[in-house]
C-alpha cells in the first residue's frame, strides 16, 4: 500500500422507508344507546324493504320491477317506459336537494344511520361479533397463532359473511329480472350469463366492502366526504366534543373533586376511540372521517352515568352552540335558518311537482314515424296517400282499444290502420294510410295532427306530422 491510498469509510444506509403509512385494522366495540338503537332500526327498516320488496305482488306480477330487456319499468300501479325519463329527472333533483337539506340541518346523518356501506358494515360486524366475541376477543384472536380454533371460527364467519352477500346480489338482481323465474333458474342452474354475472359481481362487492374495505369506503372512496365541508356551516348540527367541559382531561376515582385536581368532565377512558368504526378521536374537532354515527355520544353517556356526571360532553351540536353556550332552544332557532327553509320549499315544490305530473299523466303513449319508404304517392281516382308508422303504448294494466283520427287537411281520411287493441302493458306498431281527395290540397307539406283516444278511459294523445303533395 503507498502513502497516497486513502481509506473510504463505508456508511450504513438507512432502511428504506414506505411513503404511505401502514392501515391499522379497525376493531370497533360494541355500544348500546339511544342512537344505536335508532341505527338498528333503521337497519331493519332498509333491509326490510330491500329484501322484501321484489316478492310482493301487485296483480298478477312483481309490484317494483326494472324490466330493462322489455324497457318497461313496474312501480306497484304505474307502469313507466323510457320516454318517461323525465320521472327519473325528477327523483335525481329530489335526491340531490334532500341531500342538501339534510347536510345542512344534521350533517352525514345518512352515512351514520342509513348509507348502504354503513348498514352492512353494521350487519356484517354483528356477525363478527357473535362468531368471534367482541373487541377484545378479537383482536386477542387476531393476534393468535392459526389454531383449529381460529380456522372454524374464521371459516365460519366468512361462510354467513358470503352466504349474506349473495343473496344481497341476488335480491338485487331480482329487481331486474322476475324473482321467482330467477330464483328457480338459480336452483336449477339455467341462469343466463348475465344474471350470474351481476348476482356474483354485486355479493363479491357487498362482502369486500362491508367485511374488509368498511371504514376505507367512507374515508377515501365516498366522495360525499370530501365535499361535506362545502355543505356545512357552523350552524349545522354535528357531533362534537364540548373542549370547554372536557378539558383538561385525565383518570381520576368517581369521588375525585375536580375542582381540586383542576380536570374537566373527560376521563380519558378512550371509549370514544374504541367504538368509533372509522377509528377516529372526536375530542379532536369536527374530522371528515366522521360518519355521524353518534356511537361516541352513546358510549361517553354511560360513562358520564357511571361518574354522576351531566350527559352531553359529546353530542349532536353545533359549532356556534358550543362557542357560545346557547340553549337547546336558542340552537335550533339558528337551525332552522334561511338556508334550510330555501332548501326545504325547493323540495317540497319539486315534490309537488313531480307527484302532479303522476297523477295527471296519461296512461298513454304514441309516436308517429313518416314512413320512408313511401313519402308520397299519386293512387287510383288521384288520391294523394301518404303511409306512416305509429308507436302506440298501453301504460295500463288491462287491454285497451285505441282509435286514430288524423285532422289539419280537407277530405283526409284513413284508409286503414284507424283502430287497434293493445295488451296490457304492451306496445304496438301500426301503419296508417291517409288519404287526401284530388284537387283538395295543392303541392307541397301540410301540417297534420294524430289523436290517439282510448272510450273506455277517455284517455286521449295528439302527435303533429306533416303530410306531403307530389308537384
Amino acid at each position: 500500500m503507498t502513502s497516497d491510498a486513502r481509506v473510504i469509510p463505508i456508511v450504513a444506509l438507512p432502511e428504506a422507508q414506505s411513503l404511505y403509512e401502514g392501515q391499522k385494522k379497525v376493531y370497533p366495540r360494541s355500544v348500546q344507546g339511544r342512537f344505536a338503537r335508532w341505527r338498528w332500526v333503521f337497519v331493519a327498516l332498509t333491509q326490510l324493504v330491500f329484501y322484501g320488496l321484489p316478492w310482493l305482488e301487485w296483480g298478477q306480477r312483481q309490484a317494483v320491477l326494472f324490466d330493462v330487456g322489455a324497457r318497461r319499468f313496474y312501480l306497484f300501479g304505474l307502469v313507466l317506459y323510457p320516454q318517461d325519463f323525465i320521472y327519473l329527472t325528477g327523483l335525481l333533483v329530489v335526491s340531490a336537494l334532500s341531500l342538501f337539506l339534510f347536510t345542512a340541518v344534521a350533517g352525514r346523518l345518512w352515512c351514520g344511520f342509513a348509507c348502504p356501506q354503513t348498514v352492512y358494515t353494521e350487519i356484517f360486524l354483528w356477525i363478527e361479533r357473535k362468531v368471534e366475541g367482541d373487541r377484545t376477543a378479537r383482536l386477542r384472536l387476531d393476534g393468535a397463532p392459526m389454531t383449529l380454533e381460529k380456522l372454524v371460527k374464521k371459516w365460519f364467519k366468512h361462510l354467513l359473511w358470503f352466504s349474506l352477500a349473495i343473496w344481497t346480489g341476488f335480491t338485487f338482481v331480482g329487481y331486474f329480472s322476475p324473482v321467482r323465474e330467477l330464483g328457480m333458474e338459480f336452483l336449477q342452474t339455467r341462469m343466463g350469463s348475465w344474471e350470474v354475472f351481476w348476482v356474483f359481481f354485486y355479493g363479491l362487492a357487498t362482502y369486500g366492502n362491508a367485511g374488509f374495505l368498511r371504514e376505507q369506503v367512507c374515508k377515501y372512496m365516498c366522495p360525499y366526504a370530501r365535499f361535506q365541508g362545502a355543505m356545512f356551516d357552523p350552524d349545522t348540527l354535528i357531533v362534537s366534543y364540548d373542549a370547554l367541559r372536557g378539558e383538561p382531561r385525565g383518570g381520576r376515582s368517581r369521588q375525585a373533586d375536580l375542582r381540586a385536581l383542576a380536570l374537566g368532565s373527560c376521563v380519558d377512558c378512550t371509549l370514544c376511540v374504541q367504538v368509533c368504526p372509522t377509528g377516529i378521536d372526536i375530542r379532536q374537532g369536527l374530522q371528515y372521517e366522521c360518519i355521524g354515527c353518534a356511537a361516541c355520544v352513546d358510549v361517553c353517556d354511560t360513562v358520564m352515568d357511571k361518574m354522576a356526571y351531566p350527559r352531553g360532553l359529546i353530542r349532536f351540536t353545533t359549532q356556534n352552540a358550543t362557542a357560545a353556550g346557547w340553549s337547546t332552544r336558542q340552537m335550533w332557532r339558528r337551525v332552522l335558518r334561511t338556508r334550510v327553509l330555501l332548501y326545504g320549499a325547493a323540495l317540497a315544490t319539486v315534490c309537488a311537482a313531480v307527484g302532479w305530473s303522476l297523477a295527471e299523466r296519461q296512461p298513454l303513449k304514441v309516436d308517429v314515424v313518416r314512413d320512408r319508404g313511401a313519402l308520397s304517392r299519386i293512387v287510383a281516382g288521384g288520391r294523394v296517400e301518404n303511409v306512416y308508422r305509429l308507436q302506440v303504448m298501453n301504460a295500463t294494466e288491462q287491454p285497451q282499444r285505441y282509435r286514430i283520427v288524423a285532422t289539419g287537411v280537407d277530405g283526409l281520411t284513413i284508409v286503414s290502420g284507424g283502430e287497434v287493441d293493445i295488451g296490457p302493458a304492451q306496445s304496438r306498431w301500426v301503419a296508417v294510410r291517409l288519404q287526401a281527395g284530388p284537387g283538395s290540397i295543392g303541392p307541397g307539406s301540410h301540417p297534420i295532427e294524430f289523436r290517439v283516444s282510448d272510450a273506455a278511459s277517455m284517455s286521449a294523445v295528439s302527435e303533429k306530422s306533416v303530410f306531403l303533395a307530389p308537384q
